[in-house]
């Protein structure tokens, strides 16, 4: 695999709450690396400055999943990651100041330094973190600036100013860890972690080649942004981003379930199940999920019994057997929660408090009052609602399965009725007028695939060209007077929404408007990386720049597209 960008993409190691990224915050980019650390929040805390004698000094930095490296003539510092919670650092020629990235320490804040006299280590102890990071000297000279220093003080750890060769270890823990042993060399660490993401990629990616050329880095991506469970985390995670979009959503997270089912269908399922394990009474579940906090002040869109239905497919065997019970529970509840809590007395639609319900947080059909009844959501539940039912008679109840159907059917014929008005789909506040937008948004029943009339089958598909740009699915049409280029959910091309609507056409049958909009995607991101969102017109990255649900997504779309070409063959 190539070298990427670290202004781009994180350097980091599947398992770590760590990485190493010039991005420190929202949007917000440094000019040195520093070590930034995804626990109770996104915090930079240590920065690590290549050095020349006692200088700082400008270097070139590559990277790749193995390792990352600081170069400045013949001069270069080299890191590894031994395991989830270790870096090996080893240089010659140059030197490197690792600091406290925040120089001020109050009672409450900031990061304590000190020499450990119990290990001969140097230890950085953050508030904001809960972790502590400690540096082992393996070889060469070092020294520490300012240890046990209270108030405002650079507090550092400096290493080869000699110009000789020199190496440390970079751990992370919480209160004690033994000595650090003096394990494998330094090139064997970084043969094992070369090792450990090629079986990840082999296992997640094995068709791809030549006609898929950023499937490598979608994979790393993915693989990078795992980590170990913890906190509220209570399994295997793999989180939105190494960046500021730290969090696990409640719909993203079925897009890298699918994408890693049939090379990984025990991290695939963990992924679907992360966010159930935070369901509430009520069936609700949590708006996200980080290592320190759960939000409950909004949901996400019900697309569960659609992932589910789709996993089906995808994991090697179907879905386990012995999870069945379990998974009519959480999506029968789940379902519950709309039809209970989110729907009006004598009301035939659930509703959305607040765009971000829906995932779209300030798409155009939410400009006006809310709640919003929306057709999404109602082809969302239908689909839901027949997976309910299909669960239900595999766990032997064909009673409740006979019950959830005809939810299903009363739903859907309730949508045709009230919110087709024969060319579009409507959407309308609480019983309201319906009404029409730009947005996609009112285009998403396209899901409902061969549920739906052939001749709304027909219309849709024309509305959703309207929306095609050659870069993709423009969330706004771009001829809407509301239309931003960078307007989040009012014009960018987005990754959930290209695959449910791909996948959506295909079932409709309209399988030639679905490979221009799989090709078109999958050309942005092998154009522009796997960013948050996309300029529409000009295919610029946008946002967060190292998104999981848009590697996912490519590499959905990719392998699918490659199973079609060799099934032609």
């Amino acid at each position: 695999m190539d070298d990427f960008s670290v202004r781009e993409i994180p350097f980091s190691h599947r398992g770590s709450w760590f990485g190493l990224s010039p991005v420190v915050a929202l949007a917000t980019c440094a000019d040195d690396l520093h070590l930034v650390s995804h626990r109770n929040g996104m915090h930079a805390v240590l920065r690590l400055v290549p050095t020349l004698g006692e200088a700082r000094v400008p270097t070139e930095v590559t990277a790749n999943p193995q390792v990352l490296i600081w170069s400045a003539g013949r001069g270069l510092v080299a890191a590894a990651y031994e395991s989830p919670s270790s870096l090996r650092i080893r240089g010659h020629g140059l030197g490197l100041r690792i600091a406290a990235a925040d120089a001020t320490l109050t009672p409450f804040t900031g990061t304590y330094f000190f020499h450990d006299p119990v290990t001969s280590a140097y230890v950085f102890t953050s508030y904001e973190t809960g972790h502590r990071y400690r540096l082992t000297v393996l070889s060469g000279q070092a020294g520490g600036v300012g240890t046990s220093v209270l108030g405002t003080a650079e507090r550092a750890v400096v290493i080869g100013a000699d110009g000789g060769e020199w190496e440390l270890a970079l751990e992370e823990l919480t209160t004690a860890r033994e000595r650090f042993p003096t394990r494998a060399p330094f090139p064997q660490v970084v043969a094992a972690s070369r090792q450990a993401f090629a079986e990840f990629t082999d296992a997640i990616a094995p068709w791809r080649g030549d006609r898929t050329p950023a499937a490598e880095l979608a994979c790393y991506v993915l693989w990078s942004a795992i980590v170990e469970p913890s906190g509220f985390l209570r399994r295997p995670a793999v989180l939105m981003s190494k960046h500021w979009m730290d969090k696990v959503w409640s719909w993203d997270h079925c897009f890298n379930a699918l994408a890693l089912a049939p090379g990984a269908p025990e991290l695939a399922w963990d992924q679907l199940q992360v966010v159930f394990d935070h369901q509430t009474d009520e069936g609700a579940l949590p708006d996200s999920i980080t290592h320190a906090e759960i939000l409950h002040n909004f949901v996400k869109p019900p697309i569960h019994g659609w992932a589910v239905s789709t996993l089906r497919q995808r994991l090697p065997g179907g879905l386990p057997a012995t999870e069945l019970p379990r998974l009519y529970r959480q999506l029968a509840d789940w379902t519950t929660f709309w039809l209970n809590h989110r729907r009006a007395p004598g009301q035939p639609f659930p509703h959305y408090e607040h765009g971000n319900d829906s995932g779209w947080d300030n798409a155009t059909v939410f400009t006006e009052r809310r709640p919003v009844q929306s057709a999404d959501l109602a082809a969302f539940l239908v689909i839901q609602m027949r997976e309910v039912a299909r669960l239900a008679q595999e766990i032997g109840d064909p009673a409740a399965a006979a019950r959830w159907t005809h939810e299903a059917e009363t739903m859907l014929a309730a949508m045709f009725e009230q919110l087709w008005n024969g060319a579009r789909f409507t959407s309308r506040t609480v019983g309201g007028t319906p009404r029409t937008t730009a947005s996609l948004l009112d285009l998403m029943p396209i899901v409902l695939g061969a549920r739906l009339p052939p001749d709304l089958r027909t219309t849709l598909a024309a509305g959703l060209a309207g929306h095609l740009t050659p870069v993709g699915l423009a969330t706004e049409r771009p001829d809407s007077p509301l239309y931003e280029a960078d307007g989040y959910w009012r014009g960018p091309v987005w990754a959930p929404a290209t695959v449910l609507i791909e996948n959506g056409l295909r079932r409709a049958g309209a399988a030639e408007l679905a490979d221009q909009i799989s090709t078109r995607f999958r050309a942005v991101c092998e154009k522009s990386g796997f960013a948050e969102n996309f300029d529409a017109l000009t295919g610029q990255g946008l946002r967060d720049r190292a998104y999981t649900w848009t590697a996912s997504a490519y590499l959905l779309l990719a392998g699918d597209a490659e199973t079609r070409l060799r099934e032609m063959v």
